[in-house]
This record gives C-alpha cells, sequence and structure tokens, in this order.
C-alpha cells in the first residue's frame, strides 16, 4: 500500500473516520491496494493524514466490521 494515494477533506462535513474508510476502499476499488494487503501501522497512515491515530483505528474497525 505504498503506491496508496489516501487524503481527508478537513472543511468536509462527513467525520474523518468516514472518509478514511472510503479512501481505503476506493484505493482497493482502484487498484491501488490489494484485497487482504497489509495496511501501514495506525500510527503511520495518521501521520500521513494528519489525523489522530484513533480516528484511523476507527476506520479500520468500521471496515472490519463491513467485512
Amino acid at each position: 500500500m505504498s503506491d496508496v494515494h489516501v487524503q481527508v477533506d478537513f472543511d468536509e462535513l462527513t467525520p474523518l473516520h468516514e472518509q478514511v474508510a472510503a479512501e481505503i476502499r476506493r484505493a482497493i476499488a482502484d487498484g491501488e491496494a490489494l484485497p487482504g494487503e497489509r495496511l501501514p501501522p495506525a500510527r503511520d497512515l495518521a501521520a500521513v493524514l494528519g489525523v489522530n491515530s484513533n480516528t484511523v483505528l476507527r476506520a479500520l474497525r468500521q471496515l472490519r466490521e463491513e467485512g
């Protein structure tokens, strides 16, 4: 997932964790990340996105619940 380009919009009304989850879904759909591929640690993703690591963890939990 090193070539994945994810970003969030801090001015968007959609909660940040939902934006992060949507970006990961998009990356998989676009072939930037493969289903089942290991993601970088939440702390690293959070640093890249400029969000709290809890935001990334919440997004990952949401995705895990979706399957």
